[in-house]
C-alpha cells in the first residue's frame, strides 16, 4: 500500500522495523501510554488515546459505577473525533506528495497541541480537567486519523488488542510464521514503557511534567524524522 506515499517513498507494506517511519510510529506508541496515564490517573479514570476504554468507561458511569465521569469520556470522544477530521483534511492537503512533509507537519501539530496542554496544566494544575483531556484528544485524534491513512503494518500506536491477537495468531504456536513479531512486541513494550513512566511521574510529581515529557518525545519524533529518496 501507497498511501500519500509519491513516486520516492517506500510503500507502506514494505516499511522494515528500522525504517525511519517505523522508528517515528514506535516513540509515538510511547507517547500514547504516557498520555493515557496522564489523563487516566491525573485527570479522572478518562482515555484520550484509547477510545475503546472511553467506550467502556461511559458504559461503566451510565451504570452508576463510582469515580467514572461520563461528561469527561465524552469531551475526550468528541474531540477525539475533531482531530481525526482534522487529520483527514490535512492528508487531503498533501495528496499526492511525498509522506515526509505530511507526516512531519502532523507529528508537529501534536507537539504543538500537547506543549499548550502542558502549559495549562501548569497554570491551573489540572483543574477544571476539561481543557487538558481536550487539547491531548485533539492531539490523539490527529494523530489516529493520520497513521489510520498511513496503514504501516502492525503498528498502531494506541490500540494494541489487534497487535496482540496477530502476535498469538500468526505465531509459530498458531502454526504461522511470526512475520512481524518483532515489530508487534517493540509495539507493545513501548506503550507499557510509557505507562509506567506517565504513572510514575503522574504519582510523584503531578501532570505536568509527564506532559511536558510528552510534549518534546513527539517534538523530537517530527524533528528526526527523515527518509531518503
Amino acid at each position: 500500500m501507497t498511501t500519500h506515499s509519491g513516486s520516492r517513498s517506500v510503500p507502506t507494506s514494505e516499511i522494515g522495523d528500522r525504517h525511519p517511519l517505523s522508528l517515528v510510529l514506535v516513540t509515538l506508541t510511547a507517547v500514547s501510554g504516557l498520555v493515557d496515564a496522564i489523563c487516566y490517573l491525573g485527570l479522572g479514570r478518562v482515555f484520550t488515546a484509547n477510545m475503546t476504554g472511553n467506550v467502556v468507561v461511559i458504559g461503566f458511569a451510565l451504570a452508576g459505577a463510582p469515580g467514572f465521569s461520563v461528561t469527561g469520556s465524552l469531551v475526550s470522544l468528541s474531540a477525539f473525533l475533531v482531530g481525526a477530521v482534522a487529520a483527514g483534511r490535512l492528508a487531503g492537503a498533501f495528496r499526492d506528495r511525498h509522506r515526509v512533509p505530511w507526516v512531519r507537519t502532523a507529528v508537529w501539530i501534536e507537539a504543538v497541541l500537547l506543549g499548550i496542554a502542558t502549559a495549562v496544566a501548569f497554570a491551573t494544575e489540572g483543574q477544571p480537567p476539561y481543557p487538558v483531556i481536550v487539547l491531548v484528544a485533539l492531539a490523539m485524534g490527529l494523530r489516529n486519523g493520520t497513521v489510520g491513512r498511513l496503514a504501516v503494518p502492525a503498528i498502531t500506536t494506541t490500540v494494541l488488542t489487534g497487535t496482540l491477537a496477530a502476535l498469538a495468531a500468526d505465531s509459530r504456536l498458531a502454526g504461522g510464521s511470526d512475520r512481524r513479531a518483532a515489530r508487534r512486541v517493540i509495539a507493545v513494550t513501548a506503550m507499557i514503557a510509557g505507562a509506567i513512566l506517565g504513572a510514575w511521574l503522574v504519582l510523584h510529581h503531578g501532570i505536568g511534567w509527564p506532559l511536558l515529557l510528552s510534549t518534546l518525545t513527539a517534538a523530537a519524533a517530527a524533528l528526526a524524522y527523515r527518509e531518503r529518496g
